[in-house]
């Protein structure tokens, strides 16, 4: 708690006016998560894919049953799609044009689908998914914790739904039909 502290001017962050200032360093963390949280899960896929291939079940390796294969495709197209945001996001971030709820969007995106990955990925591991041998409940397990970090998901979702409708849900605005 800080109570009664008074700082000189020449403590100001440089350029500083509001409070967007320091926030603004918000939305370079979060997009890092962006590409962070694909980067989980792509390592918990490519480890199930291993997996799938050598575990051998009734005669053949898992990755040979109709599930698995849903499975591992279904997360490789999402972890596609995933990275496909974050390389457009990344994109209007080098030409100057990305916007923060562009990069909400990305942090809730991939966080989201990365923490899918991850639990899907640790059911084609079976028993084997809540150990030490693998990396899987290990990226689930940081992933949680990205989820609620740097904004949660629901200020990400609240941020991008005023981005929609032009109207905040998260704080008190004016009521615009009263006069």
């Amino acid at each position: 708690m800080l109570d009664g502290v008074r700082l000189p001017d020449a403590a100001r962050l440089p350029g500083a006016t509001s409070l967007g200032a320091p926030l603004s360093c918000l939305n370079e963390a979060r997009f890092g998560i962006v590409f962070g949280a694909l980067g989980a899960a792509r390592d918990c896929l490519e480890v199930a894919l291993d997996h799938a291939g050598t575990r051998v079940q009734f005669g053949r390796p898992i990755a040979a049953y109709q599930l698995t294969q849903q499975k591992l495709t279904d997360m490789a197209l999402e972890l596609g799609k995933g990275f496909l945001l974050a390389l457009h996001l990344g994109r209007l971030k080098d030409a100057g044009r990305i916007r923060p709820e562009q990069v909400s969007a990305g942090k809730l995106n991939s966080v989201r689908e990365a923490i899918a990955i991850a639990r899907e990925c640790r059911t084609i591991l079976g028993g084997s998914g809540i150990t030490l041998e693998y990396p899987v409940l290990r990226h689930a397990n940081n992933l949680e914790s990205v989820l609620t970090y740097e904004g949660t998901s629901e200020m990400h979702t609240l941020v991008v739904g005023q981005a929609l409708t032009g109207i905040p849900a998260f704080r008190t605005a004016p009521d615009p039909t009263s006069s």
